[in-house]
């Protein structure tokens, strides 16, 4: 009998590391937004440049995605290495940056979620070469993006942030390095544009590969089983939410499953 306990209890511990290694759980296990302000997006976000006491430039990173990421969403991680200053200047730009309760909600959902890539590939640069952003220590755990005079990790700006903002198509903004992450946007998010580039980017990664969608049969990206209860508030279920992007309406009461996660790197071959 206590052989048996002793059995189960080993599976239960070998089942909890497993799921641990979802994006998800890691990134947020001991994090905090650092006191960085987040805000509710309202339910219909409307993109704007004249309700926020800052307006950000993001133009440099705009030509760095356009120059180094294809349409596909895959990366030149070699071309941004040789632009690796115009990077750098970029993200010393953001990082001398601290939002306030003054920004509007569309200048730090763009704000956060163009820092979120942009640190993401220089984690990525200042690793490679590297097979897959999981071979990275702390990846999502470390404070590795400096902001005002707070450092926060990727995972704190991902589930502190990011998450808190009732916007859950965020999950297909940011960019996980990896080729079963939704495609990174060749081009900036900015708060002139964020509503509508938000719904391009959900409609892409919904009715993409990434996902297997017919009328009675669903197999879905794990994203959707990792964050779920970001897509089913107020009574909405899952299968709610993806008709609401999806080429294919899905019937009520079809049985959802999930495909395997590919964390190989998202580089251009």
């Amino acid at each position: 009998m206590k052989k048996s306990k002793y059995y189960f209890l080993l599976i239960a511990i070998s089942a909890f590391i497993t799921t641990m290694s979802s994006c998800n759980l890691i990134s947020a296990a001991g994090l905090s937004s650092k006191g960085l302000p987040t805000k509710e997006a309202p339910e219909e976000l409307n993109s704007s440049t004249e309700i926020s006491e800052v307006k950000v430039d993001h133009s440099k990173w705009d030509v760095l995605l356009k120059k180094h990421v294809s349409e596909e969403g895959l990366v030149d991680y070699k071309g941004f290495m040789k632009d690796r200053e115009q990077l750098n200047t970029y993200l010393s730009q953001l990082s001398k940056l601290k939002p306030t309760d003054k920004w509007s909600v569309q200048e730090l959902l763009a704000y956060y979620i163009n820092i979120y890539n942009a640190y993401t590939v220089d984690l990525i640069l200042n690793n490679y070469p590297t097979k897959s952003i999981k071979d990275i220590d702390g990846n999502w755990t470390k404070d590795i993006v400096p902001i005002g005079d707070v450092n926060i990790s990727l995972g704190g700006i991902e589930n502190s942030i990011l998450r808190k903002m009732n916007e859950p198509r965020i999950h297909f903004a940011i960019n996980c390095a990896s080729i079963s992450c939704p495609n990174l946007l060749n081009e900036a998010f900015t708060a002139a544009k964020i509503n509508e580039q938000l719904d391009k980017v959900s409609k892409s990664f919904i009715n993409s590969n990434k996902n297997e969608i017919s009328k009675n049969s669903v197999k879905l990206s794990s994203i959707f089983d990792w964050y779920k209860k970001d897509f089913t508030e107020d009574g909405k279920t899952l299968l709610d939410y993806i008709n609401e992007y999806s080429e294919v309406k899905i019937d009520a009461g079809t049985t959802v499953n999930y495909k395997d996660y590919d964390w190989s790197l998202n580089e251009q071959k």
